[in-house]
């Protein structure tokens, strides 16, 4: 059965995709659910430019009335900005029920992963993945992006699991997937809002092309899964680790006491966090994307040399 009847790829996309051209795959639950409007469609918007300025060609994804999308629209952009958490957040389990209602989604980590691999998108580009929340050995809450990490042909940029998560659970779930996590010029796991988290990720790469040749020989050797590449946040965005950890703490306080759980975990918790924060770890989520799609924009160029 031929996936044309429930995915749309924009010509450029596909075309780009036929010809070996560079592509970048990004979310869109990040512009739905992470930011507030009008900066989440600017920001959209800008990160496609920096990927467009670094050699490539971006394919933002999402669910638009039933139809899983390869590749936006700036009207579409605008739509799911507009229409904010009004748009479902859809992971893995989500899709099949929001494409036969004809419903918009948001796609998270999970989902652009499976979307970019059906329109044949090697790199993605984000800012945090999900992983093992907080207190997981009693709730089991742990993100279906690790998961699809696990299964997926596709390679993740970003900067480290998100920091309201835990760390070092994530990391053993990931090492028992056998998903290879690399830093991109560290040999510490980025904490997402900062550099550090006092944690070692298997590998460091240096250079795109260095990432570009791990990519091709995994997909050459006939490896399942996809790879993590963990690119810190730039020093000048980077939140001072004691401020950013107490805001999270509060932020986890108070959603226990309100009962929040399940997928409304993630965009509760950013949202307090950025409160807390004064904005601060706004700015510093706009930054981090910035610099993800840069990294990811030019390994998908050299990816296209091999």
């Amino acid at each position: 059965m031929s996936l044309e009847q429930f995915l749309d790829v924009a010509p450029e996309v596909a075309e780009a995709v036929k010809n070996n051209k560079p592509v970048v795959a990004l979310e869109s639950t990040i512009i739905s659910h992470g930011m507030p409007y009008p900066q989440n469609v600017e920001t959209a918007l800008n990160v496609e430019k920096v990927i467009r300025d670094n050699g490539a060609i971006p394919a933002t994804t999402a669910i638009i009335g039933g139809r899983l999308k390869a590749g936006l629209s700036k009207d579409e952009i605008e739509y799911l900005g507009k229409t904010g958490q009004g748009v479902t957040k859809v992971s893995r389990r989500d899709i099949p029920v929001i494409v036969a209602k004809g419903m918009d989604g948001a796609s998270t980590v999970a989902t652009t992963m499976i979307i970019a691999a059906m329109a044949g998108v090697k790199i993605f580009a984000t800012g945090g993945i999900g992983g093992v929340h907080r207190g997981a050995q009693q709730t089991f809450d742990i993100s279906a992006d690790l998961e699809e990490l696990a299964h997926t042909p596709v390679t993740v940029v970003c900067a480290g699991a998100k920091a309201i998560l835990d760390l070092p659970l994530t990391l053993e779930y990931l090492e028992t997937q056998g998903v290879p996590v690399l830093g991109y010029q560290t040999e510490e796991l980025p904490a997402f809002y900062t550099r550090k988290s006092g944690l070692s990720v298997d590998y460091r790469i240096d250079t795109p092309q260095e990432l570009a040749k791990v990519i091709h020989v995994k997909k050459e050797l006939g490896l399942q899964g996809g790879i993590l590449v963990t690119n810190p946040i730039p020093e000048e965005y980077s939140m001072d680790p004691d401020t950013i950890n107490r805001a999270i703490d509060q932020a986890i306080e108070e959603s226990k006491q309100q009962g929040i759980h399940g997928k409304d975990t993630t965009p509760f918790l950013l949202a307090r966090v950025k409160d807390i924060t004064g904005g601060d770890s706004l700015d510093s989520n706009i930054q981090l994307v910035y610099n993800n799609a840069k990294v990811a924009a030019q390994t998908a160029v050299e990816l296209s040399k091999l």
